[in-house]
């Protein structure tokens, strides 16, 4: 069960445009970051160019917090979860209030083993923060939810997600699996 669930999250993870990749206005190498994070085209190429922006002196400090979350976009498409997790944490310990770093953080999470517990802040935090993609969020903690067996909650989620961004399939798939009585 718990791998169908995992497999949802990263399926998830590579399928949306961009989890919650954060607009960089201004320097190039931070604005390619952030243009292969939001057009989900990771390679060595586009990691390089949030590395040579993180070297530069003349980001802004939200430039170089952004630029912290897309790169670990970057890296959690290519599988490196907890390089990804660690430029969330840098990120968040630039600038606690980022919600995209929570949300993002919160899908890495879900790909450790036993991580569900610490998934689920990830994604209040995002919410409360007022994410840009609220309906990611929800579908994500959906889905810790039900890895923590709690249906109910992980039911309401969905649900949630789905009334959000009613065109997007995917939280309609899961509700289809649940009976309301």
């Amino acid at each position: 069960m718990r791998s169908k669930f995992l497999f949802a999250a990263a399926a998830l993870l590579a399928a949306s445009p961009a989890t919650g990749a954060v607009s960089v206005i201004g320097n190039s190498y931070a604005r390619m970051c952030y243009e292969a994070a939001e057009a989900r085209t990771p390679s060595i190429a586009a990691m390089r160019n949030c590395d040579q922006a993180l070297r530069e002196d003349t980001l802004s400090h939200s430039d170089v917090v952004a630029t912290f979350v897309n790169r670990g976009i970057l890296k959690a498409r290519v599988g490196n979860v907890e390089q990804a997790i660690a430029d969330y944490d840098e990120a968040l310990s630039r600038d606690p209030d980022q919600p995209e770093a929570y949300l993002n953080k919160g899908f890495a999470l879900l790909h450790l083993p036993e991580a569900e517990q610490r998934a689920k802040p990830m994604f209040d935090s995002a919410l409360a923060k007022k994410t840009r993609r609220p309906e990611l969020a929800y579908y994500g903690r959906a889905v810790a939810n039900e890895l923590a067996g709690q249906v109910r909650a992980a039911y309401h989620d969905y649900r949630e997600a789905s009334r959000i961004s009613p065109k997007w399939r995917d939280p309609k798939v899961e509700l289809a699996r649940f009976k309301v009585n």
